[in-house]
């Protein structure tokens, strides 16, 4: 009778432990998909070690997951801004910096400082540079047979004035006055004309800031209008983003820069021209340190005045599967863990709202994400 009993305590204490073991495979009481179904069912095989299971899930054991450094958070649904990814670049505020241009053909002399190079700080009002007007020859000998006719006419008229004061009392005092005013005259010509051909412009600096670019030598030849130096503070600067909609900038609350988020953006406002098939908008860009340069592309993420409900994400807890789908992974068990295909967008630099394919009182994977992802 004794073996009987202890059969039958054998045959107990077996069932009890297979349920314990497959109960260490289902799910824990989150674990369900966007339509509320219960993904806790058993795997179709198991495995002690970091294995991807037949069912697209992955076993990851205990000790591996501290290494990893996996985390989870359990997520809950809520309203959140609706958000805007818009195509941009950096460029010069207008009232921060600014640009110097040729203002006649000329040959460039360095300045009492030397030519300044990129990267090196100005100040408002500092020469730059100096610019020698030149001109055809023709031009110039034109130039030069004019300077010598007024040195002439100064010479006489010079002599004349003499001649004339010697006589002061005899000779009208408006004669006198009328001949030093011809004098003074041809003297002006003759310092005009005489720096057009010898003379030098100095090249002023707009505004104080970082000579961003620079594009002259000692001793090139620069034409009329030709950009010389540009400058800018690297502290205030302008980004340019497009939208196809004409009204989005009266949407937008607050905006800020994907990958930069130490830049603090101030929308200025929207223009009403059509450039490329799109409008442009304005932000003034600040900050301890810019680390932009003039015509870098950025993308700007702004922040509109309507609302979307969805859950908040770490912008690492998104993957990739193997169709290339956006996959979040959730905890299931102790070691076993599932992808959720999702649809998300993007709420700020570094978190995503998703808004579709996972419900909430989920237990997401948001560190460790890509290494999970890995799992084959």
């Amino acid at each position: 009778m004794k073996k009987p009993q202890q059969n039958l305590i054998y045959r107990i204490a077996a069932g009890l432990a297979a349920g314990m073991f497959a109960s260490s495979l289902l799910a824990s009481p989150g674990a369900h998909g966007p339509n509320g179904e219960h993904l806790d069912g058993q795997a179709t095989a198991t495995t002690g070690g970091l294995a991807r299971l037949p069912d697209g899930s992955v076993n990851v054991p205990k000790l591996a997951q501290r290494r990893m450094g996996v985390r989870t958070l359990m997520v809950k649904e809520g309203e959140h801004a609706r958000t805007l990814a818009l195509n941009g670049r950096v460029a010069i505020d207008p009232n921060a910096g600014g640009r110097v241009q040729a203002p006649f053909s000329g040959q460039i002399a360095p300045g009492p400082k030397g030519l300044p190079v990129a990267g090196q700080r100005v100040v408002k009002g500092q020469v730059l540079a100096r610019l020698r007007p030149t001109g055809a020859a023709i031009e110039r000998g034109n130039q030069a047979a004019q300077l010598a006719d007024l040195r002439a006419n100064r010479a006489l008229l010079a002599k004349r004035v003499q001649r004339l004061k010697s006589l002061e009392g005899v000779v009208p005092a408006k004669e006198i006055e009328a001949a030093q005013a011809e004098l003074t005259s041809t003297i002006g010509q003759e310092r005009a004309v005489s720096k057009s051909i010898s003379g030098s412009e100095a090249i002023i600096a707009p505004a104080s800031g970082i000579i961003a670019n620079a594009s002259v030598l000692n001793g090139q030849i620069v034409e009329s209008r030709d950009v010389l130096f540009e400058i800018v503070d690297p502290q205030r600067m302008m980004i340019e983003a497009l939208s196809t909609d004409a009204g989005v900038a009266r949407k937008i609350s607050t905006a800020s820069l994907v990958d930069v988020p130490d830049v603090e953006l101030t929308l200025l406002g929207g223009g009403r021209t059509l450039r490329d098939g799109a409008v442009p908008i304005n932000f003034r860009a600040r900050g301890a340190a810019l680390d932009l340069a003039v015509g870098q592309p950025v993308t700007v993420l702004a922040k509109l005045d309507t609302r979307v409900k969805g859950i908040a994400l770490p912008a690492a807890a998104l993957a990739r599967n193997p169709a290339n789908e956006t996959v979040v992974w959730i905890k299931s068990g102790a070691q076993r863990f599932i992808a959720l295909p999702v649809e998300a967008t993007a709420l700020d630099a570094g978190t995503v709202i998703v808004t579709k394919g996972l419900s909430p009182d989920n237990r997401v994977v948001v560190v460790g994400t890509s290494l999970i992802n890995q799992i084959r």
